[in-house]
């Protein structure tokens, strides 16, 4: 496993060009998985390399407190499971929807094992720094699905001190689940350290792709027993996709066309669903850069289609080729190389 990360075999898949000269080339790699068959319909790169699916996977990590009964048992709302898939920016109706969670189930925000910090969002810290609010755990993008494990564990009798362990009884199904939807075992997938102190799974990309065409057409689920947990979690994160991640972010616009399913992860992943078309993408940029996600993703789905012209309009105006300086005027444009 250590080889495939170390070789991964990525290509060059999007050029920034300034004055008519190359600037930057982002290599990484694509992989295009059917749901039905699970085969490769398009690759770019070593659809076979690892990559780490950090937080794409919240969707998988809800199965899990799903499963275990946490928002009946809490009387969760629809919104409420939207925050278990959630990386959250700190917008006002995140930060509400989680404490509202978090006191519906009685945990207090000291149990969560990250640091306390402010708001990701630009606008929602300084309006943080202006009202002189304090730190707090909740405004950590992952605090969604370390709620609901944290939930969980005090709903199963499990200790909430060391819930982020990998022996943690949490972490075992959690491990079980992700390996089932991706198809791997412990021969084809490890486990590093997510940023938020979770393990974070890496397996091959063609997984991550299979993932999501499998959270997308559920139908093909690997086991009958998740079906439902992992559709509810897919259909409350299109119906709050804002929630998700935030206004202007690529999976939030993505997630707001009924035909898809889409998550970010971090250091350059990005996975989508598409339900129509019964397949699954994965993206991964090598240098760990986001910007390069939206242009590549738009030149595949006009390719593969799945989506509404009016989230393409939405998608294409939110992430234009053309970049302007800070004068703003045009400075250069980005294309596709793949």
């Amino acid at each position: 496993m250590t080889e495939r990360l170390a070789t991964a075999g990525d290509v060059p898949l999007v050029l920034t060009i300034r004055g008519g000269l190359p600037e930057n080339v982002h290599r990484g790699r694509i992989c295009v998985v059917s749901a039905d068959n699970r085969k490769i319909v398009e690759a770019y790169g070593d659809a076979d390399a690892a990559a780490f699916i950090r937080s794409a996977g919240k969707p998988l990590q809800a199965i899990g407190p799903l499963l275990g009964g946490v928002a009946e048992a809490y009387d969760w709302e629809d919104r409420h499971l939207a925050m278990l898939a959630a990386s959250h920016r700190g917008f006002p109706a995140q930060v509400e929807a989680l404490d509202e969670m978090r006191k519906k189930a009685g945990i207090p925000e000291e149990a969560f094992a990250f640091r306390a910090g402010a708001p990701i969002n630009a606008k929602s810290r300084d309006e943080w720094a202006r009202d002189g609010e304090s730190p707090r755990k909740l405004y950590h993008t992952c605090a969604g699905k370390h709620l609901g494990m944290l939930a969980w564990s005090k709903l199963s009798g499990w200790p909430l001190e060391g819930y982020t362990r990998i022996d943690h009884p949490a972490q075992k199904q959690v491990v079980r689940h992700i390996r089932s939807w991706t198809n791997t075992d412990e021969n084809d997938s490890a486990f590093g350290r997510d940023g938020c102190g979770l393990p974070a799974a890496a397996v091959p990309l063609r997984s991550i792709a299979l993932a999501y065409a499998r959270l997308a057409c559920l139908d093909t689920a690997p086991a009958a027993a998740s079906t439902e947990a992992a559709g509810r979690v897919a259909q409350a994160m299109n119906r709050h996709p804002e929630l998700v991640e935030g206004q202007g972010r690529l999976a939030s616009l993505l997630l707001a066309d009924p035909n898809i399913v889409a998550k970010s992860g971090a250091q350059g992943l990005f996975a989508i669903g598409l339900r129509r078309e019964r397949l699954g993408i994965a993206i991964h940029v090598s240098d760990g850069s986001e910007m390069p996600w939206a242009l590549i993703a738009i030149a595949l789905l006009k390719r593969l289609g799945g989506v509404s012209a009016q989230t393409m309009a939405s998608l294409e105006a939110r992430y234009p080729s053309e970049y302007v300086n800070d004068t703003g005027d045009v400075a250069g444009h980005k294309e596709t190389l793949f």
